[in-house]
């Protein structure tokens, strides 16, 4: 599994609940992508940094989405270059679930 860790900036800060508003509509295109199992929004302590924290299936389902059409809808909706970072994540603790998830 992998763990994809995309990042940038706004303009200017944000509360909460716009940030919540922001990330519900854009949330619907992450359902069903290709080796996505889970996403999550994430909102800086600054307000103006925000982003995803991506577990994937694999590298290469990460990079089939972070191309330059998704950068350039970053560019064009949040004004700034988004920046990914990956690391390999070889064992996962859902506690809901109950399950010790690893790579096989």
């Amino acid at each position: 599994m992998i763990i994809a860790i995309t990042k940038f900036q706004l303009p200017s800060p944000i509360t909460p609940d716009e940030a919540k508003q922001i990330f519900l509509s854009t949330a619907p295109t992450y359902q069903g992508v290709q080796g996505l199992f889970r996403k999550h929004y994430v909102l800086w302590e600054d307000r103006k940094t925000v982003g995803g924290i991506y577990l994937w299936n694999s590298r290469a389902e990460a990079e089939a989405t972070y191309t330059e059409c998704w950068k350039a809808f970053v560019r064009d909706k949040y004004g700034s270059e988004p920046s990914v970072t990956y690391f390999d994540s070889p064992v996962l603790v859902d506690n809901i679930a109950g399950e010790i998830i690893s790579d096989e």
